[in-house]
């Protein structure tokens, strides 16, 4: 009983590593690299971001919500007292005058016909209220003129364009469910419509990098995909390879495709498309042929998001594998 453990065991472990070929998530989706894509109609499952990359992760952005403070501008400054500014010099140097002048015997309206030459005290408050209401309207009009030029449409309130969460992004059969009309996503470039030869293109690459995999075929291999992506693969055939095990893949069929979400920018288009296919797959003893997993004669099915990157070329390009 022991030893059957044991074998199994040994099993376990050797055919481990075996299927778990391209585990996990690796490459690069450009700015969206760190959020995890949309939903598709045939994938309800949540996928994460990418976890294995080589672009660099962003520096947080603000908020598209942030707006100033009513009225506030670049530079603002509260004042530092109601009184302040033009209004309160005017003021303060009005009422000063007048209050010296009253008191060194020339009245606070020596020039308004006041009462002998110290004016009495009745008419030094009249004038000081005639001289008040005077530079309050003066108050008022500037202020009423500083708001004017400081918030020529609403107040100086800058709202920007609030952010719209992206939706499923499916087009037409028999690529899966009804199209739904593209969103914007803040700071994450303008989403793009697939055509009908970019979804000829898709299925061909994933046969293509599927078999070029599985013939160990380091040149195809370079032109179907990005360097990055090639760097992770020819790692992988490499420690395949140091184990002694050779992953075969063959007959490549694609059951369903559909668009998560595809965008361009920088200069480049980036799609990443739910993929739904089967084939065969299996681990290969390189010394003895023996199959070390899978079938040669039952094909295996398996979902991933794949996205693509198309440069000024004009070609498309693996440039990331997801786990679904």
């Amino acid at each position: 009983m022991s030893s059957m453990m044991t074998l199994l065991a040994v099993a376990s472990l050797a055919t481990g590593p075996a299927d778990a070929r391209r585990g996990g998530s690796f490459g690069s989706r450009g700015s969206r690299t760190y959020s995890a894509p949309p939903s598709t109609y045939g994938s309800q499952r949540y996928v994460p971001p990418v976890q294995r990359s080589m672009t660099p992760r962003g520096t947080p952005q603000p908020s598209p919500n942030y707006a100033p403070a009513y009225g506030q501008q670049p530079g603002y400054r509260p004042a530092g007292s109601r009184f302040g500014g033009f209004g309160g010099g005017l003021l303060g140097g009005l009422v000063a005058g007048g209050l010296i002048g009253h008191f060194f015997g020339h009245g606070m309206g020596g020039g308004w016909g006041g009462a002998g030459g110290g004016g009495g005290f009745l008419t030094a408050l009249l004038q000081v209220a005639i001289l008040g209401g005077i530079v309050w309207l003066v108050i008022g009009f500037f202020r009423r003129r500083s708001q004017s030029q400081g918030s020529p449409m609403n107040g100086g309130y800058s709202q920007q364009d609030s952010y719209v969460p992206q939706g499923n992004a499916t087009v037409g059969s028999p690529w899966g469910g009804p199209a739904m009309a593209p969103q914007p996503v803040a700071d994450q470039g303008v989403d793009i419509a697939i055509t009908s030869s970019d979804q000829q293109a898709f299925e061909r690459l994933l046969i293509d990098v599927q078999d070029a995999f599985g013939r160990e075929d380091y040149g195809r291999l370079r032109q179907l995909t990005t360097p990055e992506i090639m760097s992770y693969l020819s790692e992988e055939l490499s420690q395949n390879a140091t184990q002694g095990i050779r992953n075969e893949v063959s007959g490549t069929r694609l059951l369903d495709a559909e668009v998560s979400e595809a965008w361009q920018e920088a200069g480049a288009d980036y799609a990443t498309i739910a993929l739904r296919y089967e084939g065969i797959d299996l681990m290969r003893n390189r010394t003895t042929g023996a199959i070390v997993s899978g079938s040669a004669n039952i094909p295996s099915e398996t979902t991933e998001l794949w996205t693509f990157v198309r440069d000024m070329s004009g070609t498309w390009k693996l440039s990331a594998i997801q786990e679904s």
